[in-house]
């Protein structure tokens, strides 16, 4: 053993009663002393010296052996020295260098540890202390100068520093110490460390500095816990709803959180919401996130106990975000209390973690990337074989947005708008309505560039159009939505809380449709052979809807090999409108899912809702239909639409289908008990 760190860590203190376990960012100020020695790539041992049990039990789980310090050398005279030099009398040999470091520095850098440790071992110091550079006058209280002349005040610049102990550590050569028996002895240097670190704990106001500077000067840490648990109110929002006059809620919240939440389902991290509140906006939320919430809690703090029972969780790998005094005794049975900068100051005073964004306004993101990235990375898996194989796993989830689309996972049901606005904006805000009350997941468009998308033999050709007679060219550009209106449909989305993206059918409309920042692209079957297409496609990274209808195996292979499968969902569909049952060929959803190993869906041209939920049964995780306000509207898709009412029936019963497929666990459900009781015969 080279460097050996000891740090003194009494029970008994004046100024600050237990000084040494209060926490500052949630971490015991003894801990936080072992914690920088651990870091410190000199120092080979740490040793805490205390007379306090539940000092030796944090400083052991920091990573610190502990030395029981006698009583006639803990007592509020006692010395530091004394404890080092019982601490070094405790060992088999005696390290060339030892440090002693205080626990009352919150905010020890090991890298300035190293510096210190490093001038003693070149010999170019017997004795290294951290000071801080300072440039003060320091004046007696009988007003005479002690470090200048009253009568000659040179500037900053003219003068040499002086630096102050902070005492946070002294880096000693240890045979010199042993003989001295005092800290400072032959050559004494200074090590200068940073203003902001140099804060010392003597009395209550020190701490309560201390904790608030905290959360600035602490790098933020990865955060290795199982499951995250959080407050509604205040966290997912920012603490204000909003009242109609008919008293419902509304409450603003951040898509980046909806994604954080799924980014930690999917890397396996349970996530539980709690709320004292009985409301509406919180289960609505909870469901969207795909999360379990636990309402109407008087004692939040025993509806956590009992879920961290039985999920059977380690309290100290759970982590739980609140903003308020109700959440104090949650914060308090977990490892990693954390809190929003906006919090009450008991709160904050509370957490280990104070995020940096607000509740509401990307917190839970934030949490959740820490948390993520104190898992291991998962290597980048192989790209699957695109030719004939079987998949004995099912395929890896798909996020889009807030959701997953996966096998144990909602249905993703997306209304098909695709050009049944006929060029109008307020139709599609009212189709948009439409599939908002009927609970579809998404609605989608269709993005084209009528010079490039219309083909040259056709542009001239005459139609007869509700604006009249015109060219097909015209047509198309007059029922074609630009930057304008696709702005008002993204707000008007996002206002009612539905997802959307569209079908880009050239290049500059993937260029276009990404500065709208949508969630995903979908190619539709015409465009499954645009290899060109498919390469701005991929390019984009983001996650893929590839519909297959009039292909080959051989086209999508094609496809799939530019596209890659680790963000695509393949739509099983026949582009045949309407659809006879004949021609659906839903088996073909096994099929593409067997020999491609992703996640697949359907989308549906057929008149009627048996053929989509049949798709259901089969284990299609999306599925897409055109809606119209009326079939009898005019334009080539609405006659192989479902008006709302039938929109609104397919979405219940897929999650009636849902539902009722189960989990695939034989077993005896309550209600079929009575009956087993009553008709059962058992022979022998």
């Amino acid at each position: 053993m080279r460097v050996l760190a000891v740090v003194p860590a009494r029970g008994g203190s004046v100024g600050v009663p237990l000084k040494n376990l209060e926490r500052v960012g949630g971490i015991p100020l003894v801990s936080r002393a072992v914690s920088a020695l651990v870091r410190a790539g000199s120092v080979d041992t740490v040793v805490v010296s205390t007379d306090h049990q539940g000092i030796a039990a944090a400083a052991e789980a920091a990573g610190a052996q502990v030395v029981d310090r006698p009583a006639d050398i803990a007592g509020a005279t006692a010395s530091s020295e004394s404890a080092v030099l019982h601490a070094l009398s405790s060992l088999d040999e005696t390290p060339e260098v030892v440090l002693l470091v205080q626990c009352t520095s919150a905010f020890i850098d090991p890298a300035d540890v190293d510096a210190a440790v490093a001038k003693v071992l070149s010999g170019e110091a017997d004795v290294v202390f951290s000071g801080l550079e300072t440039y003060e006058f320091i004046w007696t209280e009988g007003g005479e100068g002690v470090n200048h002349d009253p009568a000659t005040r040179p500037r900053r610049q003219d003068r040499e520093p002086h630096y102050r102990e902070t005492g946070a550590f002294y880096a000693m050569r240890a045979q010199g110490f042993l003989e001295a028996g005092h800290r400072f002895f032959g050559t004494v240097a200074v090590q200068p460390v940073k203003s902001v670190t140099a804060h010392e704990i003597d009395t209550p106001e020190d701490l309560e500095i201390v904790r608030a500077l905290a959360h600035v000067v602490d790098a933020p840490l990865p955060i290795d816990v199982d499951a995250v648990v959080t407050d509604f109110d205040g966290v997912h929002t920012d603490d204000r709803a909003f009242v109609d006059s008919e008293g419902r809620e509304m409450v603003a919240v951040s898509r980046a959180d909806g994604m954080g939440v799924s980014l930690l389902l999917r890397a396996g991290v349970k996530v539980l919401v709690l709320s004292t509140e009985q409301n509406p906006v919180v289960a609505a939320r909870a469901r969207k996130l795909g999360v379990p919430v636990l309402q109407g809690l008087s004692a939040k703090q025993n509806a956590l106990a009992d879920w961290l029972a039985i999920e059977g969780l380690d309290p100290e790998r759970v982590a739980y975000v609140g903003n308020d005094v109700n959440d104090l005794g949650c914060m308090a049975l977990v490892g990693w209390p954390v809190t929003v900068p906006e919090a009450r100051a008991e709160v904050r005073k509370a957490a280990r973690v104070v995020l940096t964004q607000s509740g509401g306004a990307g917190a839970v993101r934030e949490l959740a990337d820490r948390v993520l990235a104190a898992r291991p990375a998962t290597p980048a898996a192989p790209a699957p074989a695109l030719r004939p194989r079987a998949v004995t796993v099912e395929p890896k989830a798909v996020a889009i947005g807030e959701k997953l689309l996966g096998a144990g996972h909602p249905v993703y049901v997306i209304g098909e708008i695709g050009i049944n606005h006929n060029g109008d904006v307020e139709i599609a805000k009212k189709l948009i309505d439409v599939a908002v009350e009927a609970g579809c997941d998404a609605v989608k468009f269709q993005k084209r560039t009528p010079e490039i998308c219309v083909p040259m033999e056709q542009r001239s050709q005459i139609r007869q159009t509700p604006w009249g007679e015109m060219t097909y060219m015209e047509y198309k550009i007059r029922t074609e939505f630009g930057k304008d209106e696709y702005q008002q449909i993204a707000l008007y989305c996002a206002e009612r809380g539905i997802d959307w993206f569209a079908s880009p059918w050239d290049v500059p409309s993937v260029e276009f449709l990404e500065n709208m920042n949508v969630l995903t692209h979908k190619v539709a079957s015409a465009s499954i052979t645009d290899h060109e297409l498919l390469r701005a496609l991929a390019e984009t990274r983001k996650p893929i809807l590839l519909s297959t209808g009039m292909s080959t195996l051989e086209e999508i292979d094609a496809a799939v090999d530019i596209l890659g499968t680790q963000n695509l969902v393949m739509m099983h569909a026949t582009s045949t409108y309407p659809l006879p049952p004949e021609e659906a060929n839903l088996r073909t959803i096994l099929t593409l899912r067997e020999r491609y190993g992703v996640p697949v869906g359907y989308s549906g041209h057929e008149r009627g809702l048996q053929i989509s939920l049949a798709a259901v049964t089969l284990g299609a995780v999306t599925v897409e239909r055109h809606i119209t306000l009326d079939r009898t509207m005019w334009g080539s898709d609405h006659a192989a639409s479902l008006e709302p009412s039938g929109l609104e029936h397919l979405v219940r019963d897929i999650r009636i289908i849902e539902k009722a497929l189960g989990d695939g666990v034989k077993r005896v459900f309550p209600g079929e008990e009575a009956p087993r009781a009553r008709l059962r015969r058992v022979t022998v």
